[in-house]
Formats: C-alpha cells, sequence, structure tokens
C-alpha cells in the first residue's frame, strides 16, 4: 500500500552523553502509543536501551529505530525515530543514522549548554546538511538556564536559534512552557505522567518577557521570508502563528534556523510540545532534495532518484545487526518499492541479493511487513554480501549512492584466545563484529603472531572485549591500549622507478614502474574531487600505453598494499598523492603481480626519499570543573603535551577546552577525579593527526 510520504517525518534524537536523549525518546514511544509504560534509563528499563551492556551501564551504545504514529490538527502522522549514542566512542552510529535520516532533534543539558559531543554532532549535521530542532532538556535541573543555554547554541555552534517556547521557572520551580507561537502557557499534569496538558493565559509575572521574546521571535521569521519582512514593517502584530510558523518551516528545512523548544523528559514536560515541533518544522521526505548517486557503469555520471514510488528502487544500507535467524540488513528507501522475494542489485559488489523477509522495527522487536517504499526505513533479511554503506538497487537501473563516511581509529590492543580451540571462533566472531561496526578493525601480525584490534576508544574496545566473552562466548586475554600512530610524508619525490623482475627459467616476472608523490589532505583532496582511500590518492597519468591498461589497477593494488603496511614502524601511511607517470612491460613476463610487486617498491623507496614522520592522534578534550582547581587542573595538562584552546567560566564551574595527544591521556579520568576531588568531569573525541616530536618518535620506533 502506498504511503503518503507528507505524513512521514524521518527523524533522529542526538546529543551529547548525559543529555537525555533516551528519557526523551521513552516518552515519545509513551505518548504516541508505541508502549503503555515509560522506560528509564536509571533503572535499566530503557525500551531503545536493549542491549544488556546498555542497561547495566546506563548509556546508549548502538542506535535504536522504531516507527510511531502522531496525531497533529486531525491528521495522523508516522514517525521513523532513531535513538543515537551520546559516547564520542560510539560516533560511528550518530553517523550513519544522519545519513539516512530527513532531520533531527538536537538535546541539550539546559545547565551545561552546548557541551563537546554536542557540537560534534551539530557538526555531523552540518555535513549532511540535516535540518534540525533543538530540545533544551532538564529545566528542572538545580543550575538549569535557558537563557545561557539558548546562547550558547550561537556562540559555540554557530546557529541561528529561534525560540518558540519559553519555561515556567526553573530547577525546582519549573512547572510548564510557554508557546510564543500561540502566546498560551501549557502545565502538564504530574498524576497522569504528563499525559493531561492544560492550556492557561501567561502568568503575569511572566508576561514582560514573553513579549520581549515574541518580539524576537516574529523579526527572525520575517528575515527568512521576504512577504513577511514587508507585513512586519507596516504591522507586527498583523503577522498569525501560521505565517510565523511556515517561514520557520521554510528556513529550517533550508538550514537557515534552529526553532528551539524546551521541557523536562524525565518529568514528563514538553515532550508533546516537541512532537508537535517535529511535524511542523522538520521536513518530510518529498521536501529535502533528490537523493543523489553516480552511475556504476561510468562513474563520472551523475544520476538523482526522486523521492516517488514511481521511480527506479533505491536504498542505502546503513546497519547491519547479526542475528540467529539471519543478518537483519537496515535501510532507508530513497525510491521505488519492493515487496517480499525481490531481486536487487549491489552496485558496489556487483552481485544480486534477495529480499526474503521485510520487517518494521521497535528497537529488538520487529512486524512483518510485505512491502516498503520511498521514504521508509525498515530491516530486511537475505542480503548476504551488503555491508553498512553499500547501495541497493533495481537491477536495471542501477545506482551507486554517496557511501557513509567511517572514522578512523585511535587505539589499538592485542588480543588473544585462551585456548587453540577459540582460534577459529576469535577470527569469525571479530568479523561478524567488524561487519556491524566499521569503526571496529582488526589485524593479525603474522611476525609476531598477534591479532590486534582497533578502535574509537578505550569503552569502545572495552565493549568489544564484553561482546566476544558475553555474547559470541569466546574467552579472550586482552593486552593494555596503544595509540594507533600513522606515517606520512613530509616533501616530494619525482620519477622514482620500481622494477621488479624474476627469472626462474620459462616464464619470468616483469613490472617496471615510475612515479611521483607529495603530500595531499583530506580536504585537498576533497576540493580536488580525488578519491582518497585509504590515505592514498592514486592518479593514472599514463600515455602512450607504456603500461597496459590491465596492470595499472594492480599497481594500484601493491601501492596501497605497501602504504597500509607501513616504512618507518609498520604503521600505515596516509595522506599521499601517488602519480603513475611512466614504466614498461614485457609482452610475455609481465603479470598482475608482478606490477604489484613494482608498485610496492617504487612507494616505499619514494616515501623515503621523501622523508618521513611519525604522526599520532590528538584529543580535543573538555574538562568541567570547579573553579578552584583550575590551576592544578591546567599545569596537569601541560604536562602531558596539552595545549589550552579555550576556558570559559559560567559561574563557579570552569569549562577548559584542550588539544592533548592520545598517548598522554591513557587513565587520564581517574587522575582527574583525583585533581578535583572528584568533582570534576571529562570527555574526549578525535581532532587531527600531528607529527611527532623526534625524541618521542625514536621512542615509538624502538618499540616497533
Amino acid at each position: 500500500m502506498a504511503v503518503d510520504l507528507t505524513k512521514t517525518r524521518n527523524i533522529g534524537i542526538c546529543a551529547h552523553i548525559d543529555a537525555g536523549k533516551t528519557t526523551v525518546t521513552e516518552r515519545i514511544l509513551y505518548y504516541t502509543g508505541r508502549s503503555y509504560k515509560i522506560g528509564e534509563v536509571h533503572e535499566g528499563t530503557a525500551t531503545m536501551d536493549f542491549l544488556e551492556e546498555e542497561q547495566e551501564r546506563g548509556i546508549t551504545i548502538q542506535s535504536a529505530a522504531t516507527t510511531c504514529p502522531w496525531e497533529h490538527n486531525g491528521r495522523t502522522y508516522t514517525i521513523n525515530l532513531i535513538d543515537t549514542p551520546g559516547h564520542v566512542d560510539f560516533t560511528i552510529e550518530v553517523e550513519r543514522s544522519l545519513r539516512v535520516l530527513d532531520g533531527m532533534v538536537a538535546v541539550f543539558d539546559a545547565k551545561e549548554g552546548v557541551e563537546a559531543q554536542s557540537e560534534t554532532v551539530w557538526r555531523q549535521a552540518d555535513r549532511y546538511r540535516v535540518p534540525r530542532i533543538s530540545f533544551i532538556n532538564k529545566m528542572d535541573k538545580i543550575g538549569a538556564h535557558f537563557q545561557e543555554s539558548f546562547t550558547s547554541l550561537r556562540d559555540r555552534l554557530g546557529a541561528n536559534p529561534i525560540a518558540v517556547q519559553l519555561p515556567i521557572g526553573a530547577d525546582e520551580t519549573f512547572e510548564g512552557i510557554v508557546d510564543l507561537v500561540e502566546m498560551q502557557a501549557y502545565y502538564f499534569d504530574a498524576s497522569e505522567l504528563g499525559a493531561r496538558i492544560e492550556q492557561r493565559p501567561i502568568p503575569p509575572e511572566m508576561l514582560k518577557t514573553a513579549e520581549r521574546w515574541y518580539h524576537e521571535l516574529v523579526e527572525k521569521a520575517a528575515d527568512l521570508d521576504d512577504a513577511l519582512t514587508e507585513q512586519y514593517v507596516e504591522d507586527e502584530r498583523s503577522i498569525t502563528g501560521d505565517q510565523i510558523r511556515a517561514a520557520l518551516r521554510r528556513g529550517t528545512i533550508a538550514l537557515q534556523c534552529t526553532p528551539v523548544f524546551c521541557g523536562a523528559a524525565l518529568r514528563n514536560i514538553g515532550i508533546q510540545r516537541l512532537l508537535n515541533g517535529v511535524i511542523e518544522y522538520l521536513p518530510d521526505p518529498t521536501e529535502v532534495p533528490p537523493v543523489q548517486g553516480v552511475n556504476p557503469r561510468n562513474p563520472i555520471q551523475k544520476i538523482s532518484r526522486p523521492h516517488s514510488e514511481d521511480a527506479p528502487f533505491s536504498a542505502l544500507v546503513f546497519k547491519v545487526v547479526s542475528d540467529i535467524h539471519g543478518d537483519l540488513t537496515y535501510i532507508r528507501v530513497y525510491s521505488g518499492r519492493i515487496g517480499k522475494g525481490s531481486r536487487l542489485l549491489n552496485p558496489d559488489s556487483r552481485k544480486k541479493e534477495v529480499i526474503s523477509r521485510i520487517f518494521e522495527m521497535h528497537a529488538k522487536d520487529r512486524q512483518p511487513l510485505d512491502s516498503i517504499g520511498a521514504g521508509q526505513i525498515a530491516a530486511v533479511i537475505g542480503p548476504k554480501r551488503s555491508f553498512t554503506g553499500d547501495t541497493l538497487c533495481d537491477p536495471e537501473h542501477p545506482i551507486i549512492l554517496e557511501r557513509i563516511t567511517f572514522p578512523e581509529p585511535v587505539i589499538t590492543m592485542s588480543i588473544e584466545p585462551t585456548t587453540n580451540n577459540d582460534k577459529t571462533r576469535l577470527a569469525e566472531a571479530m568479523a561478524t563484529i567488524h561487519r556491524e561496526d566499521p569503526s571496529f578493525h582488526f589485524t593479525y601480525n603474522e611476525e609476531t603472531g598477534e591479532t590486534i584490534i582497533a578502535g574509537m576508544g578505550e569503552l569502545h574496545l572495552e565493549i568489544i572485549k564484553n561482546k566476544l566473552v558475553r555474547d559470541r562466548k569466546v574467552d579472550v586475554r586482552v593486552g593494555t591500549p596503544t595509540v594507533s600512530y600513522r606515517e606520512t610524508i613530509t616533501g616530494s619525490a619525482s620519477g622514482v622507478r620500481g622494477r621488479f623482475i624474476k627469472q626462474t627459467g620459462g616464464r619470468g616476472q616483469f613490472g617496471d614502474v615510475v612515479i611521483n608523490v607529495c603530500p595531499i589532505s583530506t580536504q585537498q583532496a576533497k576540493e580536488q574531487d580525488l578519491p582518497m582511500i585509504d590515505g592514498v590518492v592514486f592518479a593514472d597519468r599514463i600515455t602512450g600505453g607504456v603500461i597496459p591498461r590491465e596492470y595499472i589497477s594492480a599497481v594500484a593494488t601493491g601501492i596501497r598494499n605497501a602504504a597500509k603496511s607501513g616504512i618507518l614502524g609498520g604503521y600505515s601511511v596516509v595522506n599521499v598523492m601517488v602519480e603513475l607517470v611512466d614504466g614498461s612491460h614485457h609482452e610475455v613476463d609481465s603479470s598482475t603481480v608482478a606490477f604489484e610487486q613494482a608498485g610496492a617498491l617504487a612507494f616505499r623507496e619514494a616515501c623515503t626519499e621523501a622523508g618521513l614522520a611519525l604522526l599520532e592522534p590528538i584529543m580535543k578534550v573538555t574538562i568541567v570543573t570547579p573553579d578552584d582547581y583550575f590551576g592544578p587542573v591546567s599545569a596537569d595538562l601541560a604536562s602531558r603535551r596539552g595545549q589550552i584552546v579555550e576556558t570559559q567560566l559560567r559561574g563557579k564551574v570552569r569549562v577548559i577546552t584542550a588539544v592533548v595527544p592520545l598517548g598522554e591521556m591513557f587513565g587520564y579520568t581517574t587522575i582527574m577525579r583525583g585533581l578535583t576531588q572528584g568533582r570534576g568531569t571529562s570527555s574526549m573525541e578525535p581532532s587531527e593527526y600531528r607529527p611527532m616530536p623526534d625524541r618521542l618518535r625514536d621512542e615509538v620506533l624502538s618499540r616497533a
């Protein structure tokens, strides 16, 4: 049955850890009738945090999807909702969710305002051009301050926040909200878990404040609409609530503003009005631009697909979850419609896939569907060779949609099975986890016999270890975490030759290449539209057929393999552009193997000639501490080669933003708590890679 896309919203709930995302989501499920009981994070009963690890730790580790109905102005809407983690170690979950969503609700703690991970999520939403509304949560918290949190959206995110609500009171006195568009107050009956809402006039003591904010709301709405600007100049009071909403909706979808709501999810205040805001201000699938892709037969040719069931089918795989009945493959459908038993093409792997079953997901529960169409998010069973970021499409009308960007791991750890029987099971379990979580990597070092796992942080690797032991029943021993370094070149080298010649009687091996190398950043590669794969840009500059076409890709493979194995200390070489400019071949002895080897030899020689440096991951660290401890905390950061970028005084609390090498930060949380007598908190996220000081580089290389 065709779905009315104008009544569909695909949204995500995103925020810094502990801002209350899952609590907001649980209230949404309750008020939409999706669950009959409100689950609580602190009790381990949250519907969306269904993993045992999530319930024990009280945090979200993986994104969870659900579909729920909401009635607004007499019409029933379908909201496809994804609750995402707030911890930076699981940023891949946010990344892949935002890639397939049409809108986002950004949740902020009313006391803390914009926090470190809030900025990361906001930048991710900017990258995928996702319209968003903001919800200032925890207005009942001691120290909650709406004005300061609202201002931090503008100052720290560069956003254009427009308040559509005001809190009535704050801290313990918080009791309701003022809707500025309607200029009415709303109170939520605590005896009925906030389900019954009472509309009243604005309290007299708030009237002046509300009038001031209303004037600012109308002024900003008029800035978004030329016709409204003229009306505003002539008579501000003639502008209606519907006109304000229409202007804000256009501005939100065009990424020109973010409407700001407020409430207290734990006390069941403000969630229904937030849901109305999702319907009123976030786009339906027909209001976002047609999805873009390329023709797999001609990657230069751009293709777009309209959000219509009449168009050829196209969908993006954004998550794979291992299941005893077969892998659950989560997809976002952009165009077309398919039913059970449909045969689709994965143009990335060039393999055909069969969709045997289709499910609408509600956290871990599932509801069978006969078909899915444009604008829907669902899970399917059947695909065996389709992974996160792959496209599924109509075999007669192939398209490759833009892939999802995966963050590079910054921390590694050795891992080994406790018994020989567990060896094979460990390899299979890690392959399954990597399929589910592409930010987790693992490699086997044949020289040392060690298996090395890599991830986004200490917590990430700890969760992986627990998955292996608890879910996969594989007993393992783990080493201490170590830093994931990188290598890069410091200069350029031209005309470097790599020759691989082997004569063993009969047919020999002959490969001969000449390359240039130079440094290139990820940003430069993007600006020049050059594909960077695993940190290396490969450019074919061969003319006159001196190297036959069939060997060019072998040269690229040899170069990339050499880059992965490293030159200085076995760490991957990144940010290198390689130009294949010349070479020669032998009619009989040349082969793909020979040209792979020649490419690898030339690459190592050219990088050595260009000069090599060791890069270390730098973390952006945010510390919140009572101002009394600023001295000891800043001195400790300096001792860790840290640089303080910014400090802010918020009342008696100091917020410190610093950049510090990851190698200096192991176990930092415990030390920082000791320095602040348990009153400080910290969070960190990967920032960039920087060259190491020579002395420390030599120390690392001596251990490699």
